[in-house]
């Protein structure tokens, strides 16, 4: 039997009532819960009240970004113009890319593509590397290599060195952390590129810069990271993370010359389909093509300030006797797992008896004071 559908029997302005009711209540709740969203590198600061008119269009864009079609309920064109101001950033030319979901998607067209160009190829990525990344060799059955994590979270690269060399005859597909998630680490893409030239074989490089993507190239004497330094194949972000959005998204960015390797003509799209999930949202690509648009000048100012406020927040755990790491050119604060109403109350991200706060735009100094006194009232009582 079909189950009973809630609000079925009521008349219409009862309908529409309690309809209001729940939606209002839902309404009151998300905003209280982002008072303290703080474990989670998501930005809550934007404002993307001028896009509302095209709310009541569907815009699904389809297949390549950079092929127009006769389909015309998309946002391609705004799709490509963040694709290349991305590209720019990483100083990618030519360039390839889309606008994706998250960067989860970001992360399985890289790896996937790493896969195509090399199909014996074995994957490499630290222990503290994102779960998509293992996610990935899973659904795609790649042979992978877990490379334990240094202390703090950066990818050990004597036992890296040591797989490279065990399986020298196999292509090595390596995925490099520009910012973990639990520590924000950065794997030293210097580093990396030494050992990869005592590699005889062929080698393909994805970064997932989901969060520290947005951090790096804004940030005074921090890692460079780019295409055209480093033999980097492809790069992920996430656009709901340090730009912020309603909606989850990112950005892949891939070589051209890799990308034309892989894809089929669709006839029903009009075009090839280089994506994972085919289509995709246009309201997603129009939103990070406004976010673009209208920061890109304050996006330096944004980085250094959450860089600062990690740094304020790790100074005053310190003072009330909490154990509190933070790695350089982050904004994520590492510390001791505190009671379980802390965590709830802050929503804090917790791994092996460790929690996080990851500093971002919304999370201001008066926030940072809020959670210490919590801390405190903890730290003393104990």
């Amino acid at each position: 039997m079909l189950k009973h559908q809630p609000y079925a029997s009521l008349r219409n302005s009862e309908l529409s009532s309690a309809i209001s009711k729940r939606l209002n209540a839902f309404e009151q709740s998300i905003r209280q819960a982002s008072e303290h969203y703080a474990g989670y590198p998501d930005n809550l600061n934007y404002d993307y009240t001028p896009l509302l008119p095209f709310f009541q269009y569907s815009m699904i864009n389809a297949g390549d970004p950079f092929v127009q079609t006769d389909w015309a309920l998309h946002s391609k064109d705004f799709e490509r113009e963040a694709v290349e101001w991305f590209a720019q950033l990483y100083q990618l030319d030519p360039a390839w890319g889309y606008v994706t979901s998250g960067g989860t998607e970001g992360n399985f067209h890289g790896i996937f593509l790493g896969r195509e160009l090399y199909p014996d190829g074995i994957l490499y990525f630290s222990s503290e590397s994102h779960y998509s990344i293992a996610k990935a060799a899973y659904m795609m059955k790649i042979p992978h290599v877990i490379i334990p994590s240094q202390c703090n979270g950066e990818i050990e690269y004597n036992a890296l060195r040591h797989s490279l060399a065990q399986y020298s005859r196999k292509p090595a597909i390596i995925n490099l952390n520009i910012g973990t998630t639990m520590d924000g680490a950065i794997d030293d893409i210097d580093q990396v590129c030494g050992l990869l030239t005592e590699h005889p074989g062929d080698f393909y490089l994805h970064c997932d810069a989901a969060l520290g993507g947005m951090l790096l190239p804004f940030l005074d004497n921090a890692p460079r990271i780019n295409f055209r330094d480093y033999p980097i194949n492809s790069l992920a972000v996430s656009g709901n993370k340090f730009i912020g959005a309603p909606i989850p998204h990112g950005v892949v960015l891939s070589r051209a010359s890799d990308v034309e390797k892989v894809g089929a003509q669709v006839d029903y799209i009009g075009c090839q389909d280089k994506t994972i999930t085919g289509v995709r949202s246009g309201l997603a690509a129009l939103c990070l093509w406004y976010a673009i648009q209208t920061r890109q000048h304050h996006f330096a100012t944004e980085a250094q300030h959450c860089v600062v406020r990690a740094q304020y927040l790790q100074q005053q755990l310190q003072q009330i006797g909490v154990l509190a790491q933070l790695n350089p050119f982050s904004n994520t604060v590492v510390f001791p797992k505190p009671i379980k109403q802390i965590c709830q109350k802050w929503q804090l991200a917790t791994k092996d008896g460790r929690a996080h706060i990851v500093v971002m735009q919304h999370l201001d100094y008066s926030k940072i004071d809020n959670f210490i006194d919590d801390m405190r009232f903890r730290h003393t009582n104990e």
